[in-house]
């Protein structure tokens, strides 16, 4: 009987984890000489952050500080997309983040192909917003996940659910 060896590539965003680095940010923009009296603020809308501040060098200063507490939490930074910097009420700056929760669909066929033309004996079936990949040998499962550690899709990839059947 042949055994089944299978891992899956998620793509996740830990949000209490998100939440304590905007608590850390917080905190630090309360002490900064640099944001005293400044109108700077981060709020979590769903999977995504809304950072505002009274202008663009300020939001980039603010990213800044919130990159380093996020990396400090183990978050990539490869999850936050960030959108444009937009004028907003009262003479204020407002900048949306998204944070990547699951594999977009393009960069989910973008994998699978590059681990097609691996012609490594395993099959990649995409499931809904995560790749499952499964094979015979676990040592080919080892070499799949080093050479997509190798490669750059632009998204974080996590390898989870490693098992034997």
């Amino acid at each position: 009987m042949a055994k089944e060896n299978s891992f899956d590539i998620v793509s996740n965003t830990d949000m209490a984890e998100v939440n304590n680095a905007i608590n850390q940010t917080m905190k630090e923009l309360l002490q900064r000489f640099d944001f005293k009296g400044s109108k700077s603020d981060i709020k979590v809308e769903e999977h995504d952050l809304v950072v505002t501040s009274d202008d663009e060098f300020k939001i980039k200063s603010v990213n800044d500080i919130l990159q380093a507490k996020l990396v400090k939490r183990g978050i990539s930074l490869k999850a936050l997309s960030y959108g444009k910097i937009e004028s907003a009420l009262g003479g204020t700056a407002r900048q949306k983040i998204t944070l990547q929760q699951g594999i977009p669909s393009d960069k989910a066929k973008e994998i699978v192909k590059f681990i097609k033309e691996t012609k490594v004996k395993v099959q990649a079936a995409i499931q809904g917003d995560m790749i499952r990949v499964s094979g015979r040998d676990r040592d080919v499962l080892q070499e799949v996940i080093a050479k997509l550690k190798q490669n750059d899709f632009g998204i974080a990839m996590e390898f989870t659910n490693y098992r034997s059947t």
